[in-house]
């Protein structure tokens, strides 16, 4: 590793004169990347779906709702830990690469050992080896989560984003031409396995830091009880997020699970573009600010009222074209899965609103805060799942939207109150976009089922999606006076096309 990069891997994490540049520039970039990676996704969806059956995507989702919990163990949280610190040692790091090595090690052989259980709770054998195969996603992340936290505290976020893309592609690629040898379920398995595998080379080639022997430090005992807090809430939110899969494959079976299963990866595809692409760059930037309250508020409200300017409206252009969408890209034979999307998406505008919690709770260094409330957000997903349960996939659908727009403000004002960001301050931020959006929503659904209900499902989304887009631009342009977004977008478009030519 050259001497700069390692100073800037283990500098103090101080701001710079060109903080606010360098992190429109990652946030851009990292939204790029993902929304690469939802291209890349949904059409490698588009063409498994065409090849696979929907009992194929189920059985996966049946081993990954479960083993997937497993995964949240491996870093312990401390890529959030590393990435928000002052200050950091490299012998600290060191230490906490081998930790993460150990823990990833110890979850695969368990997952192997218990493979068997799990087969046997889903009366599937197929979900045996399919658990021992996806046992190795725990391994492979454990290599690279500490490389990976030092690029992100160093905002290396165009190296990490096109890592992400590579592998990504790389292993959907490999997936379909799997699937076209006829390989069913196991095209998914690889893709999976393939794309921990590549992200670690791709990593480990761009760090260039290695581990060093580990210094067990007070400063290791203080990052990993940041990062076990952090861990907390992802536990409870993961138990909060694959819920509905494990209860909708026990009681309904892989095929309809099939259809959930493909239309929450649309929607969590266009989620992850919205608000989990930006959670680095966001943590990273926020923390920074700490010393001056009044720079963090400004900076993330900012960032925020942005994010759902143009978030909020996506998702409810998803909501009224889902059907259609699904349709022409899926088949006829998911239409199922059509119906449950448009539901979903009309989710986005609050619960883009609500992942961005994290945000504030590491910028303010109370990750206690964020599992705390990782367990109360776990005990209302609960409760969603069971009033929508006995009406199936879709009345889970439906369970989970109306409780997401109970919980989305309370999140962000409990998130940000060491900060001094309360109600008035999140409903001031996100809610002219998020109301505008629902009511823009409104307006499409009841010109689709009325003028448009006998046109062609591709005429109608492309009607419907600009009839969208363009009552709600309009609505926050004249009603609300909003135009600050657009201002931010054209001048990182500008900066982009000048540097270009």
């Amino acid at each position: 590793m050259k001497p700069a990069m390692r100073r800037s891997y283990f500098d103090d994490a101080a701001p710079s004169h060109d903080l606010q540049r360098r992190s429109l520039r990652g946030g851009a970039v990292s939204m790029v990347a993902q929304g690469v990676n939802v291209v890349v996704q949904v059409t490698s969806t588009i063409i498994l779906a065409r090849i696979l059956i929907p009992e194929d995507f189920g059985l996966v989702a049946m081993v990954s709702a479960v083993v997937g919990f497993a995964s949240i163990f491996v870093d312990l949280g401390t890529r959030d830990a590393v990435a928000q610190r002052g200050s950091v040692d490299e012998g600290e790091v060191s230490a906490l690469f081998w930790i993460t090595c150990g823990v990833g090690l110890a979850l695969t052989v368990i997952t192997v050992l218990f493979a068997p259980l799990l087969a046997r709770f889903y009366d599937e054998p197929r979900l045996g080896l399919i658990a021992i195969a996806l046992s190795v996603t725990f391994a492979l992340p454990a290599l690279y989560f500490q490389q990976q936290a030092l690029m992100r505290r160093a905002m290396l976020f165009r190296t990490l984003a096109l890592i992400d893309v590579g592998a990504n592609f790389a292993a959907t690629v490999v997936a379909i031409v799997l699937a076209y040898q006829g390989y069913g379920y196991w095209a998914l398995v690889w893709k999976l396995v393939l794309t921990a595998l590549f992200t670690c080379f791709g990593v480990w080639i761009a760090c260039g830091w290695w581990p060093k022997r580990p210094k067990f430090s007070a400063g290791v005992k203080e990052l990993l009880g940041f990062g076990l807090n952090i861990a907390g809430f992802t536990i409870t939110d993961y138990i909060a997020k694959s819920a509905d899969r494990v209860a909708l494959g026990y009681t309904t079976g892989p095929r309809d699970l099939g259809y959930y299963q493909n239309a929450f990866l649309v929607y969590d595809n266009a989620l992850n573009i919205s608000s989990v692409s930006l959670h680095n760059v966001a943590t990273t930037t926020l923390s920074k600010l700490r010393g001056d309250v009044g720079a963090l508020q400004r900076a993330w409200s900012t960032a925020l009222s942005s994010l759902i300017y143009f978030a909020a409206p996506a998702f409810a252009i998803l909501a009224v074209v889902g059907q259609d969408f699904v349709a022409l890209l899926l088949g006829s034979n998911w239409a199922a899965a059509g119906t449950i999307l448009s539901v979903l998406a009309l989710r986005g505008p609050a619960h883009v609103v609500e992942r961005t919690l994290g945000w504030l709770h590491v910028a303010a260094g109370r990750p206690e805060r964020w599992r705390r409330w990782g367990v109360v957000n776990c005990a209302v997903t609960m409760v969603a799942l069971f009033c929508g349960l006995p009406f199936g996939a879709l009345g889970v659908a439906v369970a989970y939207t109306g409780f997401m727009y109970l919980m989305f403000v309370p999140a962000i004002a409990y998130a940000g109150w060491p900060l001094g960001i309360g109600v008035s301050e999140a409903v001031k931020t996100v809610g002219p976009q998020v109301v505008t959006a629902l009511g823009s929503a409104g307006v499409g659904f009841l010109v689709g089922h009325t003028m448009l209900a006998e046109a062609s499902p591709l005429a109608r989304l492309l009607l419907l999606g600009i009839l969208c887009g363009g009552v709600y631009l309009a609505t926050m342009t004249l009603v609300f006076r909003m135009t600050k977004p657009l201002i931010v977008a054209a001048s990182l478009v500008r900066r982009r096309v000048s540097r270009v030519t």
